[in-house]
């Protein structure tokens, strides 16, 4: 059986893993990413970042809506001998893991067994983290908790966000994916369990954790600055002069923070704003026109 694989994953994160393997010489016989959905203001239909690379460059797409056994039946036909797996958004059945031969390989933006879960980048700038990493890791049943085939460290800038910490993280990721590959497929890789004790959960981000409370300290709002700074963004309801709160139409008017910065001194600064219903302004010229 040839060294075939086949490649599940939807948003950018795995459009540019795909394209950096591609690069390295590493091509899938088959892209299997989620089905088209409704997007942007008017809610057409759209492919995903995926989808979208892997027509452009003539790969077979599959665009299952469940991980089924006729879908299962359907990737199977390919004959692949392994599958990559980045940000697919399916829980993967055992019965899918078993068809490859070689197994299934995921990348995960954390140094498991920390941060397993949806959202291990934010998870680390928020805890205000130094380090993080990339962990390349056997597909098993439970939640990010298969064996451990290669690990990399990868220091976090004080002041990065995760639209800047991301992108290298990706980087680092599909390097060394396709680094390991190679003697993984010699069967010259032993993969090493992880601790299971020391495991920590990353959930998924929700809008109204990215509420901020600018009463809260420095650090803990940069920090969540930080790791919403991507999505969903933070946000809050500015407290006005005499600790009223600025109203519109009987609600708290909502504010979104789009631009800040950590300063020298450790204060958090808020340098852009949008008010609901308004354009986008420095924060200070805000703060001198609201009564």
């Amino acid at each position: 059986m040839k060294d075939s694989f086949a490649f599940f994953g939807t948003p950018y994160v795995a459009r540019d893993t795909l394209a950096l393997l591609a690069l390295r010489g590493f091509t899938p016989e088959v892209v299997i990413t989620n089905p088209d959905a409704p997007r942007g203001r008017g809610y057409k239909l759209t492919a995903s970042e995926t989808k979208q690379w892997a027509v452009e460059h003539n790969l077979p797409v599959f665009t299952p809506s469940r991980l089924d056994k006729e879908a299962i039946e359907h990737i199977r036909a390919y004959g692949c001998a392994y599958a990559i797996v980045v940000a697919y958004g399916m829980i993967f059945p055992e019965s899918l893991i078993s068809i490859f031969p070689k197994g299934v390989l995921n990348i995960h933006y954390s140094l498991l067994p920390r941060y397993r879960g949806a959202a291990p980048v934010e998870a680390a700038l928020l805890s205000g983290d130094s380090v993080t990493g990339v962990t390349v890791q056997m597909m098993a049943p439970a939640l990010d908790a298969g064996d451990i085939i290669a690990q990399k460290k990868v220091a976090i800038d004080p002041h990065e966000t995760t639209k800047d910490l991301r992108p290298r993280l990706i980087t680092v990721g599909a390097e060394l994916l396709a680094e390991i590959l190679p003697p993984f497929l010699r069967d010259e890789i032993t993969p090493v369990p992880q601790g299971h004790a020391d495991a920590t959960y990353a959930g998924k981000l929700k809008k109204e954790d990215s509420l901020v409370d600018l009463s809260a300290p420095d650090r803990e709002n940069w920090n969540k600055y930080r790791a919403h700074a991507e999505w969903p963004g933070t946000y809050f309801f500015h407290p006005e002069r005499g600790r009223r709160v600025v109203e519109k139409g009987g609600k708290k008017m909502r504010v979104k923070i789009t631009d800040a910065t950590l300063e020298k001194d450790g204060s958090f600064k808020i340098l852009k704003v949008i008010p609901e219903g308004r354009k986008e302004t420095a924060y200070d010229t805000f703060l001198n026109h609201t009564d």
